[in-house]
């Protein structure tokens, strides 16, 4: 084959643009749409790894929270943890609520649903404890009752910085909009290890805080036992984790796109 001038200066013309390709980052889907291959399991007064009453389903591409093998709620708290953990990185989401909470789950269970940040391992979690130490996105619909936004921050065994002051309290509100139960709601966050995190929904920012840490002090979720064990107080990476707890939900095209420095 004879190398014209022209083809030469063609070749190199595409050089930059097939670097700069391979350079982009892409989302990995953390859910196969088929079953929960690379995730773990951990139902509050179960074994790690029991999926009880089959409360995690797979259907149709889509991740199913799901109570119709329940008899009683009984604060059976489960959590679907991603088996590895994650520093920085953006994750995505879409969630939409369905059916009714279970009767004998508390009031605020109801259309309550989130996905857990930095959470502690399934593995280091105690046999009834009901939450991981972690900071949830807390998601949340309209229950008729007035304005109830989305994208809350809840802080089960942890605080945050805002603004250069320690939030201590549980739930920090965010500025997103009500939305219906049945809707299907595009859920982001951006994790930049222990020095930020962003709440988005529908690609607007509702939320953003600071430097999250472990509150030993917390009995909900007992972060002292972390502690005592050696653990970092200041949190940089833990595991991805979907709630369910007590209220069906289901959750769809769950992405992750690595911002880890190469």
């Amino acid at each position: 084959m004879i190398c014209t001038t022209r083809t030469f200066l063609l070749s190199l013309a595409c050089l930059p643009l097939i670097s700069a390709q391979a350079d982009e980052p892409k989302w990995i889907p953390l859910f196969n749409g088929k079953d929960l291959t690379g995730w773990t399991i951990k139902i509050a007064k179960r074994p790690l790894g029991e999926n009880y009453a089959n409360t995690f389903q797979v259907e149709d591409g889509i991740l199913k929270v799901s109570y119709d093998g329940y008899d009683k709620f009984d604060q059976q708290y489960g959590h679907l943890f991603t088996n590895l953990a994650y520093s920085h990185y953006i994750l995505r989401m879409e969630y939409r609520f369905t059916g009714k909470m279970m009767p004998d789950a508390p009031k605020y269970v109801n259309l309550n649903s989130g996905v857990m940040l930095h959470a502690q391992p399934p593995q280091s979690m105690r046999f009834d404890q009901g939450f991981p130490s972690s900071l949830e996105m807390q998601f949340l619909a309209d229950e008729g009752k007035g304005p109830r936004s989305t994208a809350n921050l809840c802080t089960p065994g942890t605080h945050v910085m805002m603004g250069g002051e320690l939030i201590t309290k549980h739930i920090v509100k965010s500025s997103a909009p009500t939305f219906p139960a049945e809707e299907w709601v595009r859920a982001e966050v951006e994790v930049r290890g222990n020095d930020e995190i962003i709440h988005r929904i529908n690609g607007v920012e509702v939320l953003r805080y600071q430097l999250p840490q472990l509150d030993a002090a917390c009995k909900i979720a007992p972060a002292s036992d972390i502690v005592e064990a050696g653990g970092d107080v200041m949190l940089g990476y833990g595991h991805i984790a979907l709630q369910a707890e007590g209220q069906p939900v289901w959750f769809r095209k769950i992405e992750l796109m690595s911002l880890e420095k190469k």
